[in-house]
């Protein structure tokens, strides 16, 4: 049998489990849903070879960088897949719920109010690169700890996965887009006006003059998944490799933290996520990494033989 570690069964447990809502839910709620499976049984059998095939020559170097970072090249797919599996319970989505939610608990929009109060241009370029550093978050502290050591890496990368691989199944069953609604349909579905802020403003010119504003608005625009906003998974994902910079390379832990804790609030003040997902994805930062290091601790060591 190849050489399975914990990460290779959590992610064909993920591809197994959502090919079988795929087969079992009603085929008018997927379009396509039939490439849909079969690209996930290509998926199983094209990492099955590539872990096989890491057995028999560890020492080329396409194949260890393929076999080590295959899930993270892989996150971009399951979330998209998540747009095409969303309604599956729901026809549409929650956010007239969560805005209804949003002004009972705090009797305003978070997400309206706080742009309009930081109008400048400077401070939305410092809240959407932060937004931005997400991508290079997850990438770069698996790159720093698999140059480091293969055990601390497979325990990152174990973790981010868990974390990433239960938000993309919330997102499935419980679709919600986020604030942008306010401003435009998704996916064809327009909010109802009533859900709408009376003089609601549009995005300040001068924010969206904003360099990373415009590379943010060039990545939803080709990567965008609408309903995938609950919970955060920058929030929770920014969290979970904090946890690991702190853990593992604590010489970067306090620019990491000061950038995650900006990265928190950009995803209201950008307008990409209501309040409450944020408070979700710290939350589930908080629960899953430590139920995550349990599964390690019992399975993970595993990894160790590849060290």
């Amino acid at each position: 049998m190849a050489n399975y570690v914990l990460i290779d069964f959590l992610t064909q447990g993920y591809l197994i489990l959502t090919g079988l809502i795929i087969l079992l839910a009603p085929h008018d709620s997927i379009p396509l849903w039939k490439y849909l499976l079969l690209a996930h049984l290509l998926c199983i059998g094209l990492i099955h070879l590539l872990i096989r095939a890491y057995d028999r020559s560890p020492s080329n170097r396409v194949l260890r960088f393929l076999r080590h970072f295959y899930p993270i090249i892989l996150y971009t797919g399951f979330y998209r897949e998540t747009g095409a599996l969303n309604q599956i319970a729901f026809n549409g989505f929650l956010d007239p719920v969560f805005i209804r939610l949003e002004q009972k608990v705090f009797h305003f929009q978070p997400s309206v109010v706080f742009m309009d109060s930081l109008n400048n241009r400077w401070i939305a370029e410092i809240f959407y690169a932060a937004y931005f550093s997400y991508y290079i978050m997850i990438f770069g502290i698996g790159l720093i700890l698999f140059l480091k050591d293969y055990k601390k890496f497979f325990h990152y990368l174990t973790i981010v996965s868990f974390v990433f691989y239960l938000c993309y199944l919330t997102y499935i069953f419980t679709p919600v887009t986020g604030p942008r609604l306010f401003y435009r349909e998704i996916a064809g579905y327009k909010l109802p006006q009533e859900c709408i802020p009376q003089n609601i403003s549009a995005f300040p010119e001068s924010v969206q003059k904003a360099v990373f504003y415009k590379i943010m608005d060039l990545i939803y625009d080709i990567f965008e998944s609408p309903g995938a906003a609950f919970p955060s998974s920058h929030v929770a994902i920014a969290i979970c490799t904090l946890y690991f910079s702190i853990k593992y390379i604590p010489s970067i832990r306090y620019l990491h933290l000061i950038i995650v804790i900006i990265l928190c609030l950009s995803t209201v003040y950008c307008r990409y996520h209501y309040a409450i997902d944020v408070i979700a994805g710290a939350l589930t930062a908080g629960i899953l990494t430590p139920v995550g290091n349990l599964l390690y601790e019992k399975w993970g060591k595993l990894a160790d033989n590849d060290s």
